[in-house]
């Protein structure tokens, strides 16, 4: 395969993220300078998310034997991008009073967005794999970065080594996994699997490809922290920073699931014999022990671990509707709801991070008491992003929560359904036990958010974070016709 110029041109936008790691990594080593280097970062990821949506009309060919440039790919592109400028932007007065250099950590964000959009935009094995070690080596030291804290001198080194240790176990999962298939198929590519003679096809489905497939979906599970890979998920997500957290469920897990749902939608895996009923009870397993054990955290960032399990279930109702539904509905499904569980997510991170510092994290329940009376602001914000993540009108998480329930309809997913149900409803209960603990009287000796440093970047991405969670919940339109288009390249 010859790549021209034409093609490179069409994966710029990850040539600009890569860049823009290197002019980072070198402004660090000529002189460090905490606020030029997230400059540069923040930036280099506008930049790329520009050039991504500029491109969005013409891309749609094979660039590589390895990656692909379509619509689809360079649609998440931008929701990377943007989030991961968001997240440094949040970052900014959060490692401010940090006692140690602090300008790595944003080096890191970067490598670990090209990791991620390498996965969105990955159509073979060897891809994904680079993809998803790029992005799982940053994150190891994302969240051990505030190990030099003196208030977390032992729990983001703990986080660390529990993430370390756990995905290197998905990764050789899924290596094995990969193996297997290409023993059996003689190829890796995603491409490629469907384009094989009806034998071979017939092989993928029996033996060992069952075996590697299963494998493949057990490690991208583990990413994904679906039940009952998701051990590792509350306590790495306690351990680490707040900007890091916010990584690790947004653009982490919307990264993965994107190459999930290409790999099962290209390949046609899910015409496969089993793959539909290991989804299905991956589906309502994630759903009850997402939200009934989150009835039972007091710190928030526990509860929004064991929430975010919930939501990936959810987004496997689709997956398997997909399948059973005509058209494209499942993949405008999930395309939507990621959308708006980045945001819903990254919104809630984004307050937490705000009244915390890498000194001092207010991570638990009770440390919000009183916080409408306190800063207002930061508690309506908090108010809209716990009421879409439970699906009320008028925010982006009911419309999203319609569509997959909707598209479950089609599909005739009756048990599926009464799980998204079952779940939601028990999500709302201890979403609403969160605001009933802002609009509480604040204490007498109320100490609790002095010395947090603010910044005024951060209220703006809360700000565009609330309004888009507003306006896509009151007028989605827009942004379900732009799903529409690009879902017929999945």
């Amino acid at each position: 395969m010859t790549i021209t110029v034409a093609d490179l041109f069409l994966i710029l936008p990850l040539l600009l993220l890569t860049c823009t790691a290197v002019v980072a990594m070198s402004a660090i080593s000529i002189s460090r300078n905490y606020v030029a280097t997230i400059g540069i970062v923040v930036a280099g990821l506008l930049l790329s998310a520009v050039s991504a949506a500029m491109l969005m009309e013409e891309a749609d060919r094979q660039v590589t034997p390895l990656l692909v440039a379509d619509p689809y790919s360079l649609f998440f592109t931008i929701v990377i991008c943007l989030s991961a400028a968001f997240i440094a932007i949040l970052s900014y007065p959060f490692l401010e009073g940090l006692d140690d250099d602090r300008e790595e950590y944003f080096l890191l964000l970067s490598v670990a967005t090209v990791g991620a959009v390498v996965l969105v935009s990955s159509n073979h094995f060897v891809s994904t794999l680079l993809g998803l070690e790029t992005l799982s080596m940053s994150l190891y030291g994302m969240v051990a970065y505030t190990v030099h804290s003196p208030k977390s001198d032992k729990y983001p080194l703990e986080a660390s080594v529990k993430y370390l240790v756990l995905s290197a176990a998905a990764s050789g999962f899924l290596l094995f996994g990969m193996a297997l298939v290409y023993g059996q198929t003689g190829t890796l590519g995603f491409v490629s699997l469907i384009d094989l003679p009806e034998t071979a096809m017939h092989s993928l489905g029996s033996g060992f490809s069952t075996i590697g497939l299963l494998l493949i979906t057990a490690g991208l599970a583990f990413k994904l922290s679906l039940a009952p890979f998701h051990m590792w998920t509350p306590d790495v997500y306690e351990g680490s920073p707040l900007p890091a957290t916010a990584y690790l469920a947004t653009i982490g897990k919307a990264a993965v699931f994107v190459v999930l749902l290409r790999f099962m939608e290209v390949t046609e895996a899910l015409s496969l014999t089993g793959t539909l009923t290991v989804l299905s009870l991956l589906a309502v397993i994630s759903i009850l022990v997402g939200n009934l054990l989150a009835l039972l955290q007091q710190n928030v960032k526990r509860l929004l671990a064991y929430s975010s399990i919930s939501h990936m279930g959810y987004l496997l109702i689709a997956v398997v509707a997909s399948y059973y539904v005509e058209g494209r509905i499942g993949i405008e499904a999930i395309s939507f709801y990621l959308v708006a569980y980045v945001i819903m997510s990254l919104g809630a991170f984004a307050v937490t991070s705000m009244v915390s510092s890498s000194d001092k994290e207010h991570d638990t329940i009770d440390d919000y008491k009183g916080l409408f009376w306190r800063q207002p602001i930061l508690a309506a914000v908090f108010t809209a992003m716990m009421l879409s993540l439970a699906g009320i009108p008028l925010t982006v998480g009911f419309i999203g929560k319609f569509y997959l329930f909707f598209a479950g309809v089609e599909a005739a997913l009756w048990p599926l359904l009464a799980a998204l149900i079952a779940g939601s409803g028990i999500g709302l209960y201890y979403y609403l036990r969160i605001i009933y603990r802002m609009i509480e009287p604040a204490p007498d000796k109320d100490d609790t958010f002095v010395g947090v440093p603010l910044f005024s970047g951060s209220y703006g991405v809360i700000i565009c974070l609330f309004l888009l969670l507003l306006g896509l919940g009151v007028y989605p339109a827009p942004i379900i016709n732009l799903i529409v288009a690009i879902s017929v390249y999945v």
